[in-house]
C-alpha cells in the first residue's frame, strides 16, 4: 500500500499538461461567468438611467451572433453563388463564411465597457487634454425618436477620437466602432471586442467577405445598435477633411427599411485638437505617398528620421523626458461639437428613393449625395480652437514676421469673419485675448513659431506642421470668404 508508483516521464508530462489545461479552462470559464454576471447588473442599471439604452442585440452572445450570420438568407445566397463561380465545395465556402463572421462580430460586455473602458477613456483623455464639449444642437438631438438607430458620423483627426467621443456620450449609450486590422493583436483584440467594436478589413476585394460584413452592419443597425462611423475612412494626412468613402454608409443605407418601425438617424460630430499625437507621423506618411509638404528644403525638420515608427518613439521619449523633469504640459484643448441630425427616412422620402431597391449605380450615386451632405454637416461643426486660429495667420502670412499686436489684430479679424459665417469657435474662459495667448504659447513651446527681436515668425522647416493645424479649419475660412467675410 505504501510503495511508490513509478510513471514514465512522458506520461507524467502528459498528465501535468492535462491538469494545467483543465485549470486554465476552469479559470477562463469562471472569468467569463463573472464578467457576464457583472455585465447583466450594469446593463440593468444603465437601462434605467439612459435615454438611449443598451440594446439587447449588443448583449447577445458572440457565438449566437455568428450563428445568426451563418443562417442569414443573403449570406447563404452569396456563399452559394461564390461556390458556383469558384468551384469550391460548399463545406469549404461555409467554413470561410464562419471565419469571416468570427472575425467581424464583437463580444460586447457592459461591465468592461462602462466600468473599465469608460474610466480608462476618461482618465486618458483628461490627462492628455483639456477636454471640452463645445456646442450641441440639443433640441434636435432630444427630438430623435428613442426607437431610432443612431449613427454618429465624425471627422477623423486622431486615434484619440475613439476614446474622446466614447467619453463624451458614455452617459447616454455604448458606441460600436468599426476598427481596422491594426487592432487584431493579442490582447488588444479581445479588449476591443469586449468594448463592442467590430473588425473591418480595409479595401478587401473579397465579395464574400464584403457580403458578410454588410449583413452584420445591416442586422445590427436594424436592431438599434448605436454606431460611430468615420466617413473619411482614415486619419486626415494633411489636416483637411477627406473625401468620404462609401462602404459602410452604403451598407447602412442598403439595409435600411424606409417603411419599417425604426428610423436611421445620423448625428454629425466635429472633433478638433490643439495638438494631435500623430501629426508628424501623418505628415511623413503623406510625404512618403508622394505628396511632400510645402516647405521641403533640407532643414532641421527634414533631417530627422523619416520613418514614422521612429518618429513615434521619439515623440514618446521626448514627452517621458519632460514628465521626469516635471516640465510636461497637457496638449491644449480637445473639443467635440454635435450638429444637426439627419434622418435617413426623411432624406429618402425627400428624394423619393428606396436605397434597398435601387440599381447598384443609382444607389451609389445617392449614397454619394448622402455622404456629401453628412460631410457638409460635419464640417460645419468642426470646432475652431486657439492653435488652429493662430496657425492660420502664420500660414497666410508665409515668411512675414509679426509683432504680437499685429498677430492679435489679425487673429481677431479672422475670429470675426468666422463668427459671422456661423463657425463654432471655442473660447477658453470666454476671453479672446487669453485664447490667442494659449494658441501662441502652444506653438512656441513646440518651437513651431520663434521670436526674434520682439517679432514672431514661422520656425524654419515647420510650415507643414502649421499648415496641418490651419487646414483643420480651412474649409470654414473658405466658407467665410465665400460669404464676403474675408479676413486679411
Amino acid at each position: 500500500m505504501s510503495q511508490p508508483i513509478v510513471l514514465p516521464l512522458w506520461l507524467a508530462g502528459l498528465l501535468a499538461g492535462l491538469a494545467l489545461f483543465a485549470l486554465v479552462s476552469i479559470a477562463i470559464g469562471t472569468a467569463r461567468w463573472f464578467l457576464r454576471r457583472r455585465g447583466e447588473r450594469v446593463t440593468k442599471e444603465l437601462n434605467q438611467r439612459f435615454r438611449l439604452s443598451v440594446q439587447p442585440f449588443k448583449l447577445t452572445r458572440h457565438q449566437a451572433l455568428v450563428d445568426r450570420l451563418l443562417l442569414d438568407a443573403r449570406v447563404l445566397e452569396a456563399a452559394e453563388a461564390h461556390g458556383r463561380e469558384s468551384g469550391e465545395r460548399s463545406e469549404a465556402v461555409l467554413e470561410r463564411v464562419r471565419r469571416y463572421a468570427e472575425e467581424i462580430v464583437p463580444a460586447f460586455n457592459a461591465y468592461i465597457y462602462f466600468r473599465w473602458g469608460y474610466r480608462i477613456a476618461r482618465a486618458l483623455a483628461r490627462s492628455l487634454y483639456r477636454v471640452r464639449l463645445g456646442s450641441v444642437d440639443a433640441n434636435a438631438i432630444e427630438s430623435i425618436d428613442p426607437k431610432a438607430t443612431v449613427v454618429l458620423v465624425m471627422n477623423h483627426r486622431s486615434n484619440m477620437d475613439y476614446l474622446l467621443v466614447s467619453h463624451m456620450v458614455a452617459d447616454r449609450t455604448a458606441l460600436s466602432y468599426a476598427v481596422g486590422e491594426w487592432a487584431r493583436i493579442w490582447p488588444l483584440e479581445s479588449l476591443v471586442r469586449w468594448m463592442g467594436a467590430f473588425f473591418v478589413r480595409r479595401n478587401s476585394g473579397d465579395p464574400l467577405y464584403r457580403r458578410v460584413l454588410e449583413r452584420y452592419v445591416a442586422i445590427s443597425s436594424a436592431e438599434g445598435v448605436t454606431q460611430a462611423v468615420f466617413p473619411e475612412g482614415g486619419l486626415s494626412r494633411d489636416g483637411r477633411l477627406r473625401v468620404p468613402k462609401l462602404g459602410l454608409l452604403d451598407y447602412l443605407a442598403r439595409g435600411f427599411d424606409r417603411d419599417g418601425e425604426r428610423d436611421l438617424v445620423f448625428v454629425p460630430v466635429g472633433i478638433n485638437y490643439d495638438r494631435t499625437l500623430e501629426d508628424r507621423t501623418l505628415l511623413l506618411e503623406k510625404e512618403s505617398a508622394g505628396a511632400p509638404p510645402r516647405d521641403a528644403p533640407n532643414t532641421s525638420t527634414n533631417r530627422r528620421s523619416r520613418h514614422p515608427v521612429l518618429t513615434a518613439f521619439g515623440f514618446v521619449g521626448r514627452n517621458l523626458s519632460l514628465l521626469l523633469r516635471q516640465q510636461w504640459r497637457r496638449f491644449g484643448y480637445a473639443c467635440v461639437n454635435f450638429g444637426e441630425p439627419l434622418s435617413l427616412r426623411t432624406f429618402a422620402a425627400d428624394r423619393r428613393i428606396d436605397f434597398a431597391t435601387l440599381p447598384r449605380d443609382a444607389r451609389f450615386a445617392e449614397v454619394q449625395n448622402l455622404a456629401n451632405e453628412l460631410m457638409r454637416r460635419i464640417g460645419v461643426v468642426v470646432p475652431v480652437l486657439p492653435v488652429s486660429l493662430v496657425a492660420t495667420i502664420f500660414v497666410r502670412r508665409g515668411a512675414q514676421t509679426l509683432s504680437l499686436l499685429e498677430l492679435k489684430s489679425a487673429v481677431l479679424e479672422l475670429w470675426r469673419a468666422l463668427e459671422s459665417s456661423g463657425a463654432r469657435l471655442y473660447v477658453p474662459r470666454q476671453d479672446q485675448d487669453y485664447a490667442i495667448d494659449v494658441g501662441l504659447r502652444m506653438l512656441t513651446l513646440r518651437h513651431l513659431v520663434v521670436e526674434r527681436d520682439g517679432l514672431l515668425a514661422t520656425a524654419p522647416g515647420e510650415g507643414a506642421i502649421l499648415a496641418y493645424y490651419a487646414n483643420s479649419i480651412a474649409h470654414l475660412v473658405e466658407a467665410a470668404e465665400a460669404k464676403g467675410n474675408s479676413p486679411q
